[in-house]
């Protein structure tokens, strides 16, 4: 997800009301399959190695999160603080989970990344879901996060993306039941732009959107084969109120993300104080699916206090 840039978010909840406006292994642990959230969502992303740390954060640093996503899976298998999760002995994760569903926090893993491009790489899909699904179930975790940024295979415009990521959603569902696991994608907000001859993100949602719990959207602009930064003026004209609508995306299950801080992508960086507003504006129009950022310690139970204070404060 480091990879790209995200946009003003202004010009997002512009597009949101306007839309508003219009009428396996076998579990090395017990199974940790448990009712899937209802929105809001606030999700973080944990992927850098914090020193001194054996294991996610205590529940203290995440105050205020009801998603927490290990980053990353990758297909040639866990790296960061996945890999850091399958260190920890089965003692250790289950006092992790205890504490994190206590607290309402469910703990997912994060899949791909920009490290990977499994559609270019050759990769099967219907073998890659299994294996994810296998390292869920043997890993005691409440489920994923599609973390798709094969940018090539998207930008092919031939198909092959789409059925991909339908194949591999479909196979995914198959082992982890919707209603007890958690399946998010992470997608770019310009993969649901109509520009793309094989539908992008807009066939995807066609063929498995109702597998998918919620879209964690990177909200970047991309053009001509860049992601750059948008202005509030053409970022509404890309995402017309139509578009979405066309993709029979409903308004709970399009969570806005945004980087911790400056350093946390190329642009898109906006004060908690800016963001709390542009929460609260979207909030008063009805929409209410929450929000998700990259990532943790940049972030942590202050930053999202701050975002929700004006919407959902607690």
């Amino acid at each position: 997800m480091v990879s790209f840039a995200f946009s003003n978010l202004l010009g997002v909840f512009a597009v949101l009301s306007g839309l508003l406006r219009k009428p396996p292994s076998l579990p090395d642990m017990a199974p940790s399959a448990r009712p899937t959230p209802a929105a809001p969502h606030f999700v973080i992303y944990s992927d850098k190695w914090v020193s001194g740390e054996t294991g996610p954060p205590a529940v203290s640093s995440i105050e205020g999160y009801n998603v927490f996503a290990l980053s990353v899976w990758l297909t040639s298998g866990p790296a960061d603080q996945a890999k850091e999760w399958t260190m920890l002995d089965s003692a250790t994760r289950v006092s992790y989970l205890t504490s994190y569903h206590d607290a309402g926090i469910s703990l997912i893993v994060s899949a791909f990344g920009s490290t990977d491009a499994p559609t270019t790489e050759g990769y099967d899909p219907t073998t890659v879901a299994n294996n994810l699904a296998a390292f869920v179930l043997k890993y005691n975790l409440d489920g994923v996060d599609i973390d798709y940024e094969d940018l090539n295979a998207m930008n092919a415009q031939n198909g092959f993306a789409e059925t991909w990521l339908t194949t591999f959603t479909e196979t995914l569902r198959e082992t982890l039941p919707q209603g007890q696991y958690i399946l998010t994608h992470a997608p770019v907000a310009p993969w649901f732009s109509t520009k793309y001859a094989s539908g992008a993100y807009l066939a995807v949602n066609k063929h498995v959107g109702s597998l998918i719990d919620w879209y964690n959207i990177q909200a970047s602009i991309f053009h001509k084969g860049q992601f750059h930064v948008n202005t509030d003026t053409d970022f509404p004209v890309l995402y017309s109120s139509t578009i979405i609508a066309a993709a029979g995306v409903t308004l709970d299950k399009l969570v806005i993300g945004k980087p911790a801080t400056s350093a946390d992508a190329s642009n898109g960086y906006m004060s908690t104080s800016i963001l709390a507003q542009c929460v609260e504006n979207a909030y008063q129009e009805g929409w209410d699916a929450g929000v998700m950022v990259w990532e943790f310690p940049d972030a942590a139970a202050a930053w999202i206090e701050a975002v929700r204070s004006f919407a959902f404060p607690e």
